[in-house]
């Protein structure tokens, strides 16, 4: 079960959560224009795949099984970023996902983690330099 979540994430929620994070917050900061019709067909997308994710999750407190498993984490870095977007009240029309994601968030290793992922990737304390952030010296 863990490879097919891990699976499940770089396959079908990756691709759908990545315009929407990109368009949503990349875009924005670096003066690209926003793509709304991709960013509308992708939260359609999730929708759908987040009914998979409920009907997993109504019997199951993760998503291998009740325990926390890589499979869980590998679906952790884009997550964290769609959640800062606007359309995170998605996940919302989904009560055993959202309680899944809840209780990835209130683990203390998450918490650590989460501490360096700021939800606007520090923008507004780095630099794109040749497609890569880089920290002001």
């Amino acid at each position: 079960m863990v490879d097919v979540w891990a699976d499940a994430d770089a396959h079908q929620l990756e691709p759908i959560l990545k315009p929407i994070v990109f368009n949503c917050i990349i875009h924005p900061f670096i003066g690209m224009d926003i793509d709304q019709g991709l960013i509308d067909e992708s939260v359609e997308k999730l929708k759908k795949l987040l009914e998979v994710y409920e009907a997993r999750l109504s019997s199951n407190k993760y998503l291998a099984e009740d325990f926390v498993s890589f499979a869980d984490l590998t679906h952790f870095f884009f997550m964290r970023y769609f959640m800062a977007t606007e359309h995170a009240v998605v996940l919302d029309a989904y009560p055993h996902a959202k309680a899944w994601w809840d209780a990835l968030l209130a683990r203390p290793s998450v918490k650590k983690v989460i501490a360096g992922m700021p939800p606007n990737f520090r923008f507004g304390s780095k630099l794109i330099v040749s497609g890569y952030l880089r920290e002001n010296s």
